[in-house]
């Protein structure tokens, strides 16, 4: 069975005996892993930056092919 403070702690030493020094450190390492967070979303593309805007289609040939020689929408 544990301890009240047992539960609440956020971990513990499960094997070895470290020193106050050692669980310091620890706890900074943890206490800077648990604020650091995740990197920031990906910010969403423009058109003008996307790079499927450079692909085009094939030109046509034949009459009518200066309508298809635009950049799509």
């Amino acid at each position: 069975m544990s301890t009240p403070e047992e539960r609440r702690a956020l971990f513990r030493v499960v094997r070895g005996e470290p020193s106050d020094a050692e669980l310091a450190a620890l706890t900074v390492v943890l206490a800077a892993a648990a604020s650091a967070g995740g990197d920031a979303p990906p910010k969403p593309r423009g058109p003008w930056s996307d790079p499927a805007a450079a692909m085009r289609r094939p030109l046509t040939v034949g009459p009518g092919a200066w309508r298809t020689s635009h950049w799509p929408r």
